[in-house]
């Protein structure tokens, strides 16, 4: 028995029981496979595999440094505390992101065709390319900044050439993961996860016995509090919404739905909340922790080497899922390259603009307004991949994902105007009701102006994006599953 799956390029290989077209799922092997469907009997991962892959990425210093971000605006703890609990709930974005992947068996901008066509999904799948790098870039700055900080203390100040040395080392061993593929990053992130969990229980019991709420009195407005969540929201559960299939189409296409989706949402949620709540906790006992590399001025003077050197594995580890992702969303966009080979130019891209930043940039003001910005386009996006896995009640005709001209998501010419329109009418709801006045560029958008600075965007768009598509597909939708069903059956026969 065979079964066709899609190549990158849109044509077909046939993948028989001799097992000449397998290749076997082992970390540390080059994975080939990108974008294309993935066999049934390729998907050896099991819902746990999901759950540490995410723990390992999340047990990070990045959010320890979001949860000191936020309460440097100026709330109080307890409105930080409300923020990070409220704006990790919807890790559960990630969850119903993720369910997908077992289904098709293919990434999240695999599936993503299925409602813009494969034509118009270029389209988000070029906004995804771009979120990915800036995330990218993000972790090979902090990268640079961790190791200038370690060489400062050593007594070596870095220069210009040592700079480009530090990028170079940097770049080239944040490819290594990436480039082996989906294997070696579940693996490896498993087991880092348990060294990062220890480094946590470290750090609060360093941290907490220094933290006295009853000295630190500032307040902030309800309305600014939700610039808080946004940024909480964008670097957790709807920040992720985008790589979920990309991870989870390894599970089999029997594991259950409700298995998925808590693996995709408690993986990353758990270490998230507590991470989050300490970094919180470390910016009332020394506000330079809004900085990775003034973290551990909150802790003993000891901790400093073991912290940054740690940290730089643990920055590595989330970058590596980025780098993923951004190859295969490579792929989908149509560049008619392997996925390791997307990996490559994702990488030396990355490297380049991160040497434009590191000599040139304002690290942080651009990170806080990089994450502001990319909810725009994320919350419709994600709610039309939602809207529309409803609408088809789950059920998608795989290899048409891959069909280059026809199909039942073909359309026309490749290109379904009603998803875009969506898109486009959550994009502009979501800056309707953005505030990004500290940022470049800065805007406000009106409804933030008659709300005294509030940030709903992500929840805007993503409301806005999800009801037109439900409004405008809603009929078509029913049809496509109908003559997916009946194109599915010809070709079993």
């Amino acid at each position: 028995m065979s079964e066709i799956v899609g190549d990158p390029a849109g044509t077909a290989i046939v993948a028989d029981d001799s097992g000449e077209e397998e290749e076997e799922y082992e970390a540390f092997k080059l994975e080939e496979r990108g974008i294309e469907l993935i066999p049934e009997d390729e998907r050896p991962m099991r819902p746990s595999d999901l759950f540490w892959m995410w723990a390992g990425a999340t047990w990070n210093v990045e959010f320890l440094v979001y949860g000191a971000l936020i309460i440097s605006f100026g709330l109080s703890f307890f409105q930080a505390v409300v923020a990070i609990l409220v704006g990790n709930v919807f890790y559960i974005l990630l969850g119903l992101a993720s369910i997908q992947g077992p289904e098709t068996g293919t990434t999240a901008f695999g599936v993503s065709r299925a409602p813009f066509g494969r034509n118009g999904n270029r389209v988000p799948s070029l906004f995804n390319w771009i979120t990915q790098v800036g995330f990218e870039i993000e972790g090979i700055v902090l990268v640079v900044l961790v190791t200038e900080a370690l060489f400062q203390r050593g007594g070596i100040t870095s220069g210009t050439a040592l700079k480009i040395v530090f990028i170079i080392v940097a770049v080239m061993i944040q490819f290594i993961m990436p480039f082996l593929g989906h294997a070696t990053i579940t693996k490896v992130l498993h087991y880092l996860s348990f060294v990062f969990i220890v480094l946590f229980a470290v750090m609060a019991v360093l941290v907490l016995p220094h933290v006295h709420l009853s000295s630190y009195h500032k307040s902030a407005s309800w309305w600014l509090w939700t610039t808080g969540v946004v940024l909480i929201v964008s670097v957790g559960g709807l920040g992720w919404t985008e790589n979920g299939n990309d991870y989870s189409r390894y599970l089999p296409r029997s594991t259950p739905k409700y298995k998925t989706f808590w693996a995709a949402t408690l993986g990353p949620a758990i270490p998230s909340i507590l991470l989050e709540l300490l970094g919180a906790a470390a910016f009332i006992v020394n506000s330079k922790v809004t900085a990775v590399t003034g973290v551990p001025s909150s802790f003993a003077s000891w901790f400093f080497w073991p912290f940054l050197i740690l940290a730089l594995p643990q920055l590595f580890a989330i970058n590596t899922l980025d780098l993923y992702s951004s190859g295969v969303t490579l792929q989908a966009l149509g560049v008619p390259v392997k996925r390791w080979g997307a990996v490559i130019i994702d990488t030396v891209v990355a490297g380049l603009v991160t040497a434009l930043v590191i000599f040139k940039g304002n690290f942080y003001t651009d990170l806080a307004g990089f994450l502001d910005y990319i909810v725009v386009w994320l919350g419709p996006w994600f709610a039309i991949i939602f809207v529309d896995y409803l609408l088809r009640h789950g059920q998608y005709d795989r290899h048409a994902l891959f069909r280059k001209g026809g199909g039942v998501y073909w359309r026309n010419g490749g290109v379904n105007w009603r998803a875009l329109v969506s898109l486009f009418l959550g994009m502009a709801a979501a800056m309707m009701w953005i505030d990004a006045a500290f940022y470049v560029p800065s805007y406000t958008g009106p409804l933030s102006s008659m709300t005294h600075g509030a940030d709903f965007s992500w929840l805007v768009g993503i409301i806005v994006g999800g009801v037109a598509y439900w409004i405008l597909s809603y009929r078509s939708v029913r049809s496509e599953v109908v003559a997916g069903a009946e194109s599915s059956n010809t070709a079993g026969n």
